[in-house]
């Protein structure tokens, strides 16, 4: 069961429970209970949801209670719950967060866990060593992915403009967009949206310029000059009318149901591989996959193959065992493997991979085959973003967003994004 936990219900049901602890439930002392909390769309908790089922079938005796929410809201909750000592017992974690996590005790290391109950002997070393922090193991890889450019084919199609290729730079993507928009195929829609606030594609662009968003120390690792030229770029596409206006973007919550694409404002918008599911399961028109554009024809890419995202056991969890349990079930099971497809990303379980890869749909073979054939464009996995990262995402969509508007102009854009996440970082 998937519920969307308001504080009243919350205190109502913890009354409820300890009412029913007064009167010496057996059935409640005698069962486990396991809280899931997650970030993603409806078709993920549906997903999720089946291989709770699955789990709760082969475990009598398991509850399982799962929540999920957006991602602009998912991570406030979390810090208040974690706050509040009252975390879920399994916590879906992000490469962006888990160093900040781990870092102020809220995960359980898992690697005395290994290989007894948790089983990851045939995964990737670099994807586990991804779930690492200072030496211990806080998460466990659900998917590998990338980032990438989902494109509505049909509407590439209709406008009878071909699709962004593996060669194709910013400046001539920009060029495809100003030429979807005047198409005027569809009423009110645009090329793409605007992704200058969007922290993995600008991180792309770093990369092919041999800079990154931050070091292994802890430090940022791009300055003003850079920043600047970033946001330049997607000021000259916004006044092409490239991409679709800041209202519109504006709309973006960092969900599948509010992307420019999703809504019928844009033909493209930018997303992590293992999305795609979930975007075609909520658009109509057939979908594609791409990379980001490179600066120059001959740029190497930006992209690197990373955890989509991790499941970590709560510190605080009173079941620890069962928890672990049900995440090596997760990762490890075929019935669950094939409930899961590729939505959380492409397994990492050579043998779940092999059991997925063989009832693959057309849709789950697009980032399947978007991931295998990267080639050039991928590079090696940075080290975990430090503590106020995720902070810095925030501040580079507001940021993005002011200049968009014209309440800052791109090159105090850039300084005042390098001036505070620095600021962060120092903080740390």
């Amino acid at each position: 069961m998937t519920l969307r936990v308001s504080r009243r219900n919350f205190v109502a049901g913890s009354a409820a429970l300890l009412s029913l602890s007064a009167l010496g439930t057996s059935a409640m002392a005698q069962e486990t209970r396991l809280r899931l909390l997650w970030w993603g769309s409806q078709p993920r908790a549906d997903r999720t949801n089946k291989v709770s089922e699955l789990y709760k079938a082969k475990n009598t005796g398991t509850a399982i209670t799962g929540e999920f929410l957006g991602w602009a809201d998912y991570w406030p909750r979390l810090a208040t719950q974690v706050a509040g000592r009252n975390a879920p017992d399994i916590i879906q974690m992000d490469y962006r967060y888990i160093v900040e996590y781990a870092r102020r005790g809220a995960l359980a290391p898992l690697e005395s866990y290994m290989p007894s109950k948790l089983q990851l002997e045939d995964f990737d070393p670099a994807q586990i060593e991804g779930g690492k922090v200072d030496g211990h193991l806080y998460g466990v890889s659900l998917g590998a992915n990338s980032a990438a450019t989902v494109l509505n084919a049909a509407a590439f199609k209709e406008a009878g403009i071909d699709l962004p290729t593996q060669k194709t730079t910013w400046e001539e993507f920009g060029k495809i967009g100003a030429e979807m928009t005047k198409a005027g195929k569809r009423k009110g829609y645009f090329g793409f949206a605007d992704g200058s606030g969007v922290e993995p594609a600008l991180e792309n662009y770093l990369r092919q310029r041999g800079k990154a968003l931050y070091t292994a120390d802890s430090k940022i690792a791009f300055g003003p000059e850079e920043a600047s030229e970033w946001f330049d770029m997607w000021a000259k596409f916004r006044a092409a009318g490239a991409c679709v206006t800041p209202d519109i973007q504006a709309l973006y919550k960092d969900t599948i149901d509010t992307s420019p694409l999703t809504l019928g404002k844009a033909a493209c918008d930018y997303a992590h591989s293992n999305q795609f599911v979930g975007y075609q399961a909520m658009v109509k028109d057939k979908l594609a996959l791409t990379n980001y554009m490179r600066i120059t024809p001959d740029s190497k890419g930006g992209h690197y193959r990373k955890p989509s995202m991790f499941f970590s056991v709560s510190a605080q969890s009173k079941v620890m065992d069962q928890a672990v349990d049900y995440v090596n079930f997760f990762v490890k099971n075929p019935e669950a493997a094939v409930i899961l497809d590729v939505e959380r990303g492409i397994p990492e379980s050579k043998a779940m991979r092999d059991v997925v890869a063989a009832k693959l749909d057309e849709t789950g073979k697009v980032p399947l085959d978007y991931v295998a054939g990267l080639g050039d464009l991928a590079g090696p996995l940075p080290p975990p973003p430090p503590t106020g990262a995720g902070e810095g995402t925030l501040i580079l969509r507001n940021i993005a967003e002011q200049v968009a508007f014209g309440q800052l102009s791109p090159a105090d854009g850039g300084k005042q994004l390098v001036d505070e996440i620095t600021r962060i970082l120092a903080r740390g």
